[in-house]
C-alpha cells in the first residue's frame, strides 16, 4: 500500500526556480545579460504567483493524505488500518485486492464478506486519519448485495458504536448522512419545517465507479458525488476528532480506490 503524501509548496517552488536559473544560465552565450536577468524575474513572479494560487485553492494539501492500495499485499488487510464491526458479525473481509478498472490500477481496498445480518457494518479506519474537520473522498464501486448495496464514508468516528456515515445506496439510489449513535443509525435532516428531507435522490450505479466526497467543518458538511454538490447538513452529535475511513453494510460487496484526507483541524 502506498500513501502519498501532499508536496510542500515551498520545495515546488525551490525546484522550479533552481531549472528556471539553470536553463538561463546554460543558454546561448550572445543573450543579452539584462534581457536575461529581467526574464528571470519575471518567472520567478510567476512561479510565486503560482504557489500562492496552490496554497489558495487547496490544489496540495499540506494536510493530505492518499491511499491508492497498490503497494499492499494482495488477499490481506492493507497495512495502517484497523477493522471493525457495528452490532454482530465479524468486521468484514477486508483485503487488497486486483481490479483492471480501478481508477488507479492495479489494487483497490475491496470488503468481500457478504453477511446478511441487515445490521451488520463492517468498517475500515484509516489509522492516520484522526481529525475534527476535513476533506474526506474515495472512489466507490458497488459489486454486489442481495439484501442491501449500501457502502460510504466514515468520520469522527469515536468506537464502533458512535460515528457520523455517509451512506450510498445503489439500490434505492439515495444518498443520506448518518448518525450512529449507541449502536443506533439516525438520518440527518436537512432543511426545515415542511421542506425537511432526510435522503436525496441520485442514481448509483452498480459495477461503476463513483467519486464521493465530504467537506465538515464544525458541526457543517457538505456532501459531493461525482464533482457535484448534492446537499448539506448540520450537527452537533460529534465535536471531538476521530478517525476517517469507509463502511459496507449487510451483504454489500464493495471496492475502494484512492482514500484521501486532508485535515484541517
Amino acid at each position: 500500500m502506498r500513501a502519498v503524501s501532499a508536496v510542500d509548496v515551498r520545495t515546488i517552488f525551490r525546484v522550479a526556480s533552481a531549472l528556471v536559473i539553470f536553463i538561463f544560465t546554460c543558454g546561448p552565450a550572445s543573450r543579452d545579460t539584462t534581457g536575461t536577468l529581467h526574464s528571470i524575474q519575471r518567472i520567478e513572479r510567476t512561479l510565486r504567483v503560482f504557489a500562492f494560487l496552490i496554497i489558495s485553492f487547496g490544489w496540495f494539501g499540506r494536510n493530505a493524505e492518499t491511499v491508492d492500495f497498490d503497494g499492499g499485499k494482495i488477499g490481506s488487510a492493507p497495512q495502517g488500518w484497523t477493522l471493525a464491526n457495528t452490532h454482530r458479525g465479524d468486521p468484514g473481509r477486508w483485503m487488497v485486492h486486483p481490479d483492471s478498472t480501478a481508477p488507479s490500477k492495479p489494487n483497490v481496498l475491496a470488503q468481500l464478506s457478504a453477511d446478511k445480518n441487515r445490521a451488520h457494518f463492517a468498517l475500515a479506519l484509516f489509522d492516520h486519519g484522526y481529525c475534527r474537520d476535513g476533506d474526506l473522498s474515495v472512489n466507490l464501486k458497488m459489486i454486489s448485495g442481495k439484501a442491501d448495496q449500501i457502502a460510504g464514508l466514515i468520520w469522527r468516528y469515536q468506537d464502533p458504536n458512535n460515528y457520523y456515515a455517509l451512506y450510498l445506496s445503489a439500490i434505492e439510489d439515495k444518498i443520506t448522512v448518518h448518525k450512529m449513535v449507541d449502536g443506533k443509525a439516525t438520518a440527518i435532516v436537512q432543511g426545515s419545517g415542511s421542506g425537511q428531507i432526510s435522503a436525496v435522490s441520485r442514481r448509483v450505479d452498480p459495477q461503476e465507479w463513483n467519486l464521493v466526497k465530504i467537506q465538515f467543518r464544525d458541526a457543517h458538511t457538505i456532501v459531493f458525488f461525482n464533482h457535484r454538490k448534492l446537499f448539506e447538513v448540520e450537527d452537533q452529535t460529534f465535536v471531538k476528532p476521530g478517525k476517517t475511513g469507509v463502511w459496507t453494510k449487510s451483504d454489500t460487496v464493495a471496492y475502494f480506490d484512492d482514500f484521501r484526507i486532508d485535515k484541517k483541524k
